[in-house]
C-alpha cells in the first residue's frame, strides 16, 4: 500500500494533461521545483502560453504561491446548449473537458485550494477555488499572481492599465514598445488612475508571427476585483494585477468562494476570435424565473446635441454652488436645458413616426449645475424633475405614441448616495412607466479612495442590476468596470459601455480603425452602448466654431450596427440629420437588434471586419462591413441564406469619391436579386463601410432588379 501511494504521488507530481473536444488545444499543469503550480496551452503543437506558474499573495498569512503537491486530480467532459434571453446567437454549445487539480500545501497544516481548468474548442478558462476547511476561512489578497508567458514579441492591440477608466484610445504595437508608447497612450482623461506598474487593459488582443491570434480576459467578474496585465517586455511575459481598495488590499475573501476565471481565447483566424463564446459559456445560467420583460431596445435621445449642437446643455441654471435641498424654481435659468417637457415631446413623435421603442432624456432632473468634478456625495436624487420638466406629461404623452421613457441616472461616482436612493428610484421609474435605465459613473468614486475597477464598486454593479431585477428594469451601464459575459447571469444587465464611444468623436475624435479593434478587445466581453448612427459627420455644420469630425463616412455608421453588437442600439444624431437622408436613415429603422445567428465573414484587428447576421424570429438578414483609414474590397458571400431561394439586398454603400475626412456623405443606395451562391466584392472607401439589408420579396418586386 505504500508503494502504491507513493507510486500514485509521483504520478500526480508529473504532468496533468487534457485537449479541447476537437484536439486542437492541449492544457498541461504541472509542479515544479519548490512546489510552484504552473500551466502551459498549446494551439496545433504551436506554444500559446510557455510554462507559467499560477498563485496568490495574501496579506498578513502565508501565500498560495509555493509548497503545493497535488492530493486529487478530476476530468469529465460537457456537452451540452442553451438559449441566451437576447445574444448574438439564437443557440450557443457549451462543450468542454475539464480538469480539477487539489493542491495542498503540507507547510502551512495541509491547507488546500483547486485549480479548475476547462479547455473549449475556441480556448482556455481557469480559476482558482477555495473550498470551506478548517485553516482557511476568511483571508485578504494582497496581489494575484498568475502568469501568461508567451511565445514571442507578439503584435498587441492595448490601452494603458487604468483603475478607473477604459476609455483610451488603442495603440497598436509590438509587447517590447509599449514602454516607449505608454506616455502617449496615458492621454488626460477624467477620473483616470493609470497603474504605477507597465500594465495594459483586458481584453488584450495579440497576434503572433506564426499567425496565431490570442486574446486575454476574464469571465464571471463576481466579488472580486478587476484584472490588468503587467508586462515585462523582454521577456514578453504577462502577469495579473488587481484593482486595490482604498486601504491598498485587493480582495476580501470568505471560504466557500472562488475568483473569475482567467480566459484566453485562441485560434489561427480572426474570425473564430468574434466568433467565441467561451467567456458567455464560463458565466453562471441566470436564476430569474421570469425574463418575459427583458427585451431588445432601439432608441433615439436627448444627448448629441449637448455635445456638438451648442445650443443644449444637461443644466438648467447657471449657479456653480447648488444643494439638493434648493429651490431650483428660483435659479437663474441659462436658457439652454435641453430636457424640457417641449423637447421630449418633440423627440416622441420622431420615435412613434419612425418606429423607436424609447427615447432617452439625458439632465431631465436637478443637480446638473455641479455634478462633476467637485467630489460631492448628495449630488442627484433620482425623482425630482427640473421646473421646465413635467415627469407626467412626458410619459403620458409618450405612452399615447406607444413610446417608452428610458431613465438616466447619473451618480457622479457617487455610488454611496446611489445606493441610499436606489429603491425609492426605482420605485419613480415603476410608478412613471420606464423600464430601462442608463446609469453613469462619471468622477472620482464615493466612496473615497475606492476605484471603478474595485471589489466594492464591481460588487455596486451587481447590486444595481439585481436590484433593478426586482422592479423589472433593464440596466445600461457607462463609465463601469468593463464586462465579463454577466449578461447571462443577469440579463436584464443588457449593454455597457465601459470604452471609448461615440461621445469622443466630438473630443477629439476616435481613429478610423478604432473600431475594427473594440470587437476583438471591449465587446469580447459582452454587448457595448457605442451610440452609432452620427450622420452629420462634420461638426462645424452646428457654427458653433468646432472644427471637429467624426471619422467615418456616414454608410460606415450604418455598418456599426451589425458589426458592434448590442441588443440595445440607439440612433444617436439629432432627429433632423436624419430627415436630411432618409434613404440611408431606412437602414437604422429597418436593421435588428436581436439575433438567430451571426457569421463572421471576414475579420482582421486594427484593419476590417464584416459580419452578417439573421434578425431573430425573423426571414431578415443585415449584413454590416468597416475598414480603417485605408480603401479596400469586402468580400461578401450570401451562403447562410436558405438554398433555393431569392431574396433583394439593399446596398448601401460608399460613393467611388467618399472618404472620412472628405464627402463622408457620399454614398449609394441599390437593390439587387440575391442566393444563396451570390458573391459580392464591394468597394468601402477610406474610413467607410458597406451596410446590406436582406429581405423575402415577391416575384413583382424583383421585377427589374439585377441578379447579384
Amino acid at each position: 500500500m505504500l508503494l502504491l501511494f507513493v507510486f500514485a504521488n509521483s504520478l500526480w507530481a508529473h504532468a496533468q494533461e487534457i485537449f479541447s473536444p476537437n484536439k486542437n488545444l492541449s492544457l498541461k499543469f504541472e509542479i515544479k521545483e519548490n512546489g510552484v503550480p504552473t500551466y502551459q496551452l498549446t494551439y496545433k503543437k504551436k506554444p500559446v502560453i510557455q510554462p507559467s506558474s499560477l498563485g496568490l499573495e495574501l496579506k498578513d498569512m502565508p501565500s498560495f504561491m509555493d509548497g503545493f503537491s497535488i492530493t486529487n486530480t478530476a476530468q469529465s467532459s460537457v456537452d451540452n446548449s442553451w438559449n441566451p434571453v437576447m445574444g448574438e446567437e439564437k443557440t450557443i454549445r457549451n462543450n468542454y473537458n475539464e480538469l480539477v487539480v487539489t493542491l495542498a500545501q503540507a507547510k502551512n497544516n495541509n491547507r488546500y485550494i483547486r485549480i479548475r481548468f476547462r479547455l473549449f474548442n475556441d480556448g482556455l478558462g481557469f480559476r482558482y477555488e477555495f473550498p470551506k476547511q478548517n485553516d482557511l476561512n476568511y483571508f485578504v489578497i494582497k496581489e494575484e499572481r498568475t502568469e501568461f508567458q508567451l511565445a514571442g514579441n507578439h503584435k498587441i492591440f492595448w490601452i494603458p492599465g487604468d483603475y478607473d477608466t477604459n476609455e483610451y484610445a488603442y495603440t497598436t504595437s509590438k509587447i517590447s514598445e509599449i514602454p516607449s508608447l505608454m506616455q502617449k497612450a496615458t492621454i488626460e482623461i477624467n477620473s483616470q488612475w493609470p497603474i504605477k506598474e507597465l500594465a495594459v487593459q483586458t481584453p488584450s488582443m495579440m497576434k503572433s508571427a506564426d499567425g496565431l491570434y490570442i486574446n486575454i480576459h476574464e469571465a464571471a467578474l463576481i466579488n472580486y476585483p478587476a484584472m490588468y496585465l503587467e508586462v515585462d517586455p523582454v521577456t514578453n511575459k504577462l502577469r495579473s494585477h488587481l484593482a486595490p481598495d482604498a486601504v491598498g488590499n485587493k480582495g476580501y475573501m470568505q471560504t466557500d468562494t472562488q475568483t473569475p476565471w482567467r480566459t484566453i481565447v485562441v485560434s489561427d483566424k480572426a474570425t473564430e476570435i468574434l466568433a467565441s463564446k467561451l467567456i458567455l459559456n464560463l458565466n453562471e445560467p441566470t436564476s430569474y424565473k421570469d425574463v418575459s420583460w427583458i427585451k431588445p431596445i432601439k432608441f433615439i435621445g436627448i444627448w448629441w446635441e449637448y455635445f456638438v449642437a451648442g445650443k443644449s446643455t444637461w443644466a438648467y441654471g447657471v449657479e456653480n454652488n447648488v444643494k439638493l435641498t434648493d429651490d431650483f424654481s428660483k435659479l437663474t435659468t441659462n436658457g439652454k436645458h435641453g430636457a424640457t417637457t417641449e423637447r421630449a415631446k418633440e423627440y416622441i413623435d420622431f420615435a412613434s413616426k419612425n418606429g423607436f421603442d424609447a427615447i432617452l432624456i439625458e439632465g431631465w432632473n436637478i443637480g446638473w449645475e455641479d455634478w462633476i468634478n467637485n467630489w460631492k456625495e448628495e449630488v442627484f436624487d433620482y425623482v425630482t424633475a427640473y421646473p421646465d420638466f413635467d415627469v407626467k406629461a412626458v410619459h403620458e404623452y409618450a405612452a399615447s405614441k406607444g413610446v417608452k421613457i428610458m431613465m438616466h441616472h447619473e451618480t457622479s461616482g457617487s455610488a454611496t448616495n446611489y445606493e441610499r436612493r436606489l429603491d425609492r428610484a426605482f420605485q419613480f421609474m415603476k410608478d412613471n412607466g420606464y423600464n430601462s435605465v442608463k446609469t453613469g459613473y462619471v468622477g472620482k468614486i464615493i466612496p473615497r479612495g475606492e476605484h471603478h475597477d474595485g471589489q466594492w464598486m464591481v460588487d455596486h454593479y451587481i447590486h444595481v442590476a439585481k436590484r433593478a431585477a426586482d422592479y423589472k428594469i433593464m440596466v445600461d451601464s457607462h463609465e463601469a468596470v468593463r464586462p465579463t459575459g454577466l449578461n447571462r447571469t443577469f440579463p436584464n444587465w443588457i449593454a455597457q459601455e465601459s470604452a471609448r464611444g461615440t461621445e469622443f468623436e466630438s473630443m477629439g475624435g476616435l481613429s478610423p480603425d478604432h473600431t475594427t479593434i473594440l470587437p476583438f478587445t471591449r465587446l469580447m466581453g459582452g454587448p457595448m452602448d457605442f451610440t452609432p448612427g452620427i450622420f452629420q459627420t462634420d461638426l462645424s455644420y452646428y457654427g458653433t466654431g468646432s472644427t471637429q469630425r467624426v471619422n467615418t463616412t456616414l454608410v460606415k455608421q450604418l455598418a456599426y450596427y451589425v458589426t458592434m453588437y448590442s441588443p440595445l442600439q440607439m440612433a444617436a444624431d439629432i432627429p433632423g440629420n436624419y430627415e436630411r437622408f432618409p434613404d440611408a436613415f431606412q437602414f437604422i429603422k429597418d436593421v435588428a437588434v436581436d439575433w438567430d445567428n451571426s457569421y463572421i465573414l471576414e475579420a482582421e484587428p486594427g484593419d476590417y471586419i464584416t459580419i452578417a447576421r439573421k434578425a431573430k424570429a425573423k426571414n431578415e438578414w443585415f449584413v454590416g462591413g468597416i475598414t480603417d483609414e485605408n480603401v479596400r474590397t469586402a468580400n461578401i458571400t450570401f451562403d447562410y441564406l436558405p438554398a433555393g431561394k431569392k431574396y433583394i439586398a439593399t446596398i448601401y454603400a460608399d460613393a467611388k469619391d467618399a472618404n472620412w475626412n472628405k464627402n463622408p456623405q457620399k454614398y449609394t443606395v441599390t437593390k439587387v436579386v440575391v442566393t444563396s451562391k451570390s458573391v459580392l466584392k464591394q468597394y468601402i472607401a477610406p474610413g467607410g463601410g458597406v451596410a446590406i439589408s436582406i429581405k423575402e420579396g415577391t416575384t413583382s418586386d424583383m421585377k427589374g432588379l439585377n441578379k447579384l
